[in-house]
């Protein structure tokens, strides 16, 4: 099985150079992710494409981890499946159109669309007349149409290559990682911050993730778990940081001594202060937030250039002008909705009647409060965990795991969604398996037999684990994660 892959457009167009920096940093990176899948892919840059070539008959699973792995990687505007064959006579290449196309073209209107490179002694336009002219002798009730067809037959003639496109799949665009300079994202698990990672990661950006702790366990083991999976995802080809700051203390010192309209301005400023000092950690040039102007009302234009006087890095908001919807949008398309959507709110400084205008001189004048002892000694305490080992660092108080003591009554509880269930059934498991969707289990789970002790299970461990936390933290013990025992997924 092969793949054609292009790269984002912006990228053809920059200096000799700049454009083979970028080729090799893609090149590299799908490299180190497909060998990872199977070690005989093979992965080479061709200039003007990359091509992959998958080991000899793929499985199933691997040929899909391939298509994945292309889909999300950073830099790809589209790749296409294609058949490879040498560049002989138009009558051979026919054949092999109606060998691969026949079928899907029987009873359609269709176009025939040819690419060229290279020398030849025929156009792109004679080797397209000739296939379509002989695909309308052999294939039963099709016609031809050029604008809008019902299918299309696209052949590309390298050199002395044609290759068929089977397929054409969307990349995620944007530039391969890290052709750009290094970023902290902060991080409240919702849909803004995630959106806003991901619009650095896919610009190139390797971004490492900083996470102020306001109060509540929940809160952080979600964060922890999205940060893990959009690295995961869309960056796993370069390590980065996570770090945690426990703000707390700087919570305690703001309700009580900051005047009410101006608690949010104080507790950003405050966070862009303390995430400048965290960049030594991580080298990062640049901090990202998820603010969108006009978003609530205290995100005035105003407000944010009073924010960013109090950081001497750069930030950078790259939702600054999006619509909710359209972020809540992309967090679906990305895959981070359903936990940005039940994420844990613990920010007990938003007040009621913010102010829109802040003043500079009150702000800096209220946050005296806020010494710089007090944050350095904060940021010089917080936990920086490499990515790849946030599931085995200490994560909160709350023990998940399974004790041969707790209640031999068991019960798993499936908690993807219906869909999923069907799609991918779960395995016949040690304990009996009774389906809760995760939308449904705050509602839901206080009605449950409190005598039995019950698992939450899902693909990747990262629903399951923070809502068991947040069922832990609404007053249930009899709660814990579960892992299946045939599961060959990642969790």
């Amino acid at each position: 099985m092969k793949f054609i892959v292009r790269l984002q457009a912006e990228i053809t167009v920059k200096s000799k150079s700049v454009r083979r920096r970028h080729g090799k940093l893609l090149t590299a990176n799908l490299r180190n992710q497909l060998k990872a899948i199977d070690s005989q892919n093979k992965v080479k840059w061709m200039w003007d494409r990359v091509e992959v070539q998958l080991a000899e008959t793929p499985s199933a699973k691997d040929a899909k981890a391939a298509i994945e792995c292309l889909q999300s990687t950073p830099g790809v505007a589209h790749f296409e499946r294609v058949i490879e064959h040498p560049l002989t006579d138009f009558e051979t290449l026919l054949n092999l159109v109606l060998a691969y196309k026949g079928d899907e073209l029987t009873g359609q209107s269709f176009a025939v669309r040819v690419r060229r490179k290279g020398h030849h002694d025929f156009s792109s336009q004679d080797l397209a007349k000739y296939i379509g002219a002989g695909v309308l002798a052999r294939v039963e009730d099709c016609r031809v149409q050029l604008k809008k067809p019902q299918q299309e037959v696209q052949l590309v003639v390298s050199d002395k290559q044609v290759f068929l496109v089977e397929r054409r799949f969307q990349g995620l665009g944007g530039f391969p990682l890290p052709s750009q300079e290094t970023v902290l994202s902060l991080m409240s698990g919702g849909f803004d911050s995630t959106v806003s990672s991901y619009q650095m990661i896919r610009r190139g950006a390797r971004t490492h993730f900083c996470f102020f702790n306001l109060g509540g366990d929940a809160h952080e083991a979600g964060v922890r778990e999205i940060s893990y999976y959009i690295w995961k995802r869309f960056s796993s080809t370069h390590p980065v940081k996570f770090i945690s700051v426990d703000f707390a203390p700087v919570v305690d010192r703001i309700l009580e001594d900051v005047d009410n309209g101006l608690m949010g301005v104080v507790l950003k400023r405050t966070m862009l202060r303390a995430a400048g000092l965290a960049t030594r950690y991580v080298n990062a040039q640049a901090l990202v937030t998820g603010e969108a102007m006009g978003q609530v009302s205290s995100q005035t234009l105003t407000n944010l250039a009073v924010i960013d006087k109090a950081s001497e890095r750069i930030v950078l908001r790259p939702l600054i002008a999006m619509d909710k919807q359209d972020i809540v949008n992309i967090a679906r398309a990305i895959g981070t909705e359903p936990l940005a959507a039940v994420m844990p709110e613990y920010c007990g400084v938003i007040s009621n009647k913010p102010t829109v205008k802040a003043d500079l001189a009150a702000v800096e004048a209220a946050e005296q409060v806020l010494t710089d002892e007090l944050l350095e000694e904060l940021v010089y305490n917080a936990q920086v965990i490499d990515i790849r080992n946030l599931h085995d660092a200490r994560m909160q108080v709350v023990d998940l795991d399974i004790k041969d003591e707790q209640s031999s009554d068991k019960v798993i509880l499936d908690i993807r969604s219906l869909e999923e269930q069907e799609e991918a059934p779960l395995p016949e498991q040690p304990w009996p398996i009774q389906s809760l969707p995760f939308f449904k289990l705050e509602s839901q789970f206080p009605t449950l037999a409190r005598n039995s002790h019950y698992l939450l299970y899902c693909d990747q461990g990262v629903m399951s684990r923070m809502q068991a936390l947040h069922l832990r933290e609404m007053g249930f013990s009899n709660v814990g994660v579960y892992e299946a025992k045939d599961n060959s997924k990642e969790g």
